[in-house]
């Protein structure tokens, strides 16, 4: 049983993780333990965190999308291989060995932040692109697994490919992020409300403050552009790494 309070102290927390989201991903690094905190299962948190995520994520997308910022008939395909790959993610995740997977992770957000912080690439102008959007569909794929039967860091992946092999400028990886984490969320939602592990009551609550959180996050990005969005990205990525790293030292 919840306690009420725990449905406020929540949907505020949410805020604050959607308006993270929207802007470098990584809310579930505070999300996650503040749902375990509250006494919710591992299970139940992680299908709930998803649900308020979604909702959140969403509207930071339709935020960017309004801005021309998203080129929906180009990215089609990576939008059906991350949901692809999101669902294979979430069914495959009883079967893959978390604690090695806890270790590389961290490695891979380090990698993330050197890069964010030394690439001439992490500004708002467009660069020459390494491969189409039809070419970066597997890697969104990739990711998208990724995140179904796992999750931290999965914001970042997604920007930091978008922005070194696409070329996109950070704003425009960032919009083409949410679309993207939507799509994978919109997956996850799905398998776990067949599963029966969803606190609906509580999710929705969440999700209140999340969309609040994505509404501020996303409009703060487009007005202020790399200048906020590649700190929050380098924060965001060493925060992850620390925590993954400690859980998985302590374990």
């Amino acid at each position: 049983m919840i306690e009420p309070w725990v449905y406020a102290a929540l949907t505020a927390t949410a805020v604050l993780t959607g308006f993270i989201d929207a802007i470098a991903g990584g809310g579930g690094l505070i999300m996650m333990p503040a749902l375990l905190s509250a006494g919710v299962p591992p299970i139940n948190a992680l299908a709930t965190n998803k649900l308020q995520s979604m909702f959140g994520t969403a509207v930071a997308c339709s935020n960017y999308a309004r801005k021309g910022l998203i080129d929906w008939r180009a990215n089609l395909l990576t939008v059906i291989l991350v949901f692809t790959g999101a669902t294979a993610g979430v069914i495959i995740v009883q079967a893959i060995d978390t604690k090695a997977l806890s270790l590389i992770i961290p490695l891979l957000l380090l990698a993330v932040a050197i890069y964010v912080l030394v690439s001439p690439r992490m500004s708002d102008e467009d660069a020459h692109q390494r491969i189409s959007a039809k070419g970066y569909a597997p890697v969104g794929a990739a990711i998208g697994a990724y995140d179904g039967f796992f999750g931290p860091g999965t914001g970042s992946f997604f920007t930091a490919t978008l922005v070194g092999l696409r070329g996109l400028g950070l704003t425009r990886a960032t919009a083409l992020t949410k679309l993207f984490n939507l799509t994978s969320n919109i997956a996850s939602v799905i398998f776990f409300a067949i599963g029966g592990k969803t606190l609906w009551l509580l999710g929705l609550c969440m999700a209140g403050g999340a969309m609040a959180g994505g509404w501020i996050g996303s409009h703060t990005a487009m007005k202020f552009g790399a200048r906020i969005i590649r700190p929050l990205l380098v924060l965001l990525s060493l925060g992850l790494t620390t925590r993954l790293l400690l859980g998985y030292f302590t374990a």
